[in-house]
């Protein structure tokens, strides 16, 4: 699942589960240009997972509502449905621990098709492009994801998400520091993630957008998922995050 920067959009396939709209603070994707590549690409299926943060000052903190998200898409379903497109409503929740009753809460009052709980780097994380070097000289491996790792694994241990996203997107951060061979060759710090994600029954996403960024891989990469496997993982998401119409499908 290594590929190049350019990966290739795919053809014939039954779903891209992890796509952003102009209902992101990131994107500027109307939600016809995905449905239109997804009848001429011959994608059955795909869901809009815009953003959704909890912790004030970050991109998608109240950048729209929940009201307006899902009229777009439910309109935009009904829109494309004739064209053998169906059209999820879903949402990428940023994990952050001290705001999981906020997330909680949310969850409990708005329906969605469609769940990705992911853990995302910001101005005052470690992995930040301003602290990156700091943050990964003279540490051991292990020492050095902790801090993502162990919210990914808060994230699934509150069993709030269907799925949780990019598993160690912090790849893209650590790369010149931390190479993706560096943190492949020590697959027991993956361990405790993969048998909360088997022991919660929630669906680990293979996204592929690392293969357009540093990593060169997807998140994770094929061991780390066979290894889900082997542990007794049987659910499994697709997606490309696309923030841009030429990414959608692109390595799938």
């Amino acid at each position: 699942m290594s590929g190049s920067d350019a990966a290739p959009q795919a053809r014939d396939l039954p779903f891209d589960g992890h796509l952003h709209t102009d209902q992101s603070p990131d994107s500027d994707v109307p939600i016809d240009d995905y449905a239109r590549q997804a009848v001429e690409r011959g994608i059955a299926e795909i869901a809009i997972t815009d953003h959704v943060d909890f912790v004030p000052g970050t991109p998608a903190y109240a950048f729209t509502t929940f009201e307006r998200r899902e009229r777009v898409v439910r309109k935009a379903a009904e829109r494309w449905a004739p064209e053998g497109v169906t059209i999820r409503f879903g949402v990428e929740v940023t994990y952050d621990r001290p705001h999981e009753s906020d997330i909680r809460e949310h969850l409990a009052r708005h329906a969605y098709d469609v769940v990705i709980g992911s853990v995302h780097v910001y101005a005052d994380s470690p992995f930040h492009a301003s602290r990156a070097a700091a943050w990964t000289a003279g540490r051991p491996l292990a020492e050095i994801v902790a801090p993502y790792f162990d919210e990914v694994l808060a994230a699934i241990r509150s069993e709030l998400f269907g799925t949780i996203g990019h598993l160690d997107f912090v790849k893209r951060y650590l790369v010149p520091y931390v190479t993706p061979d560096r943190l492949a060759a020590a697959p027991e710090l993956y361990e405790p993630l993969l048998a909360a994600l088997v022991e919660t029954g929630t669906a680990l996403e293979v996204n592929t957008s690392g293969l357009r960024q540093a990593a060169n891989e997807t998140y994770p990469a094929a061991p780390i998922v066979e290894r889900f496997r082997v542990l007794g993982g049987t659910s499994i998401s697709t997606g490309s995050e696309s923030h841009r119409a030429e990414a959608f499908t692109a390595g799938l």
